[in-house]
């Protein structure tokens, strides 16, 4: 049962953004402090990631745990509305799979950025998330995630 009316809660839902979150501004204050510069939100690339660094040809995607059905320590199904949300969530990693996809086709990079590596008890400090975040930019060529474990690569 929702602590919330229905009124609310949908007013609550549509005040969360896509865009300029957070995790993605903490993001991208580490990389410009480590001296990184980057493009936002491009709109020529198909997936229009959330940071695009040209000059490494590499694009990281800042994603919500919940919003993306991450499962970690941090994600959890609703227990309302179970049909809907599962729906919802799994349409959105139907097209975080293809996004990836298209941008692995434009031989571009893509790193994955996961809240629980930002957020909670088990996240990640500054120095370790810039450590891992340059890591990856100079010296790792295939596509990555980082989460709250670490930096972790993937099948390409």
């Amino acid at each position: 049962m929702d602590v919330h009316s229905k009124i609310i809660r949908t007013k609550n839902m549509r005040a969360i953004k896509g865009k300029h979150t957070w995790p993605e501004r903490h993001i991208r204050k580490l990389l410009h402090q480590l001296g990184f510069r980057f493009r936002l939100h491009p709109k020529q690339l198909p997936a229009t990631p959330d940071i695009f660094l040209p000059k490494y040809h590499a694009a990281i995607l800042v994603n919500s745990c919940f919003w993306h059905g991450h499962h970690c320590h941090l994600f959890h199904w609703p227990k309302s509305e179970p049909e809907k949300w599962r729906h919802k969530i799994t349409q959105t990693q139907a097209r975080d799979r293809r996004q990836l996809a298209e941008l692995a086709a434009l031989n571009i990079r893509t790193l994955v950025v996961w809240e629980c590596a930002l957020k909670g008890r088990k996240r990640l400090n500054d120095r370790a998330l810039g450590e891992r975040l340059e890591e990856w930019l100079l010296t790792i060529q295939a596509p990555g995630e980082l989460l709250w474990e670490g930096l972790f690569l993937l099948d390409q």
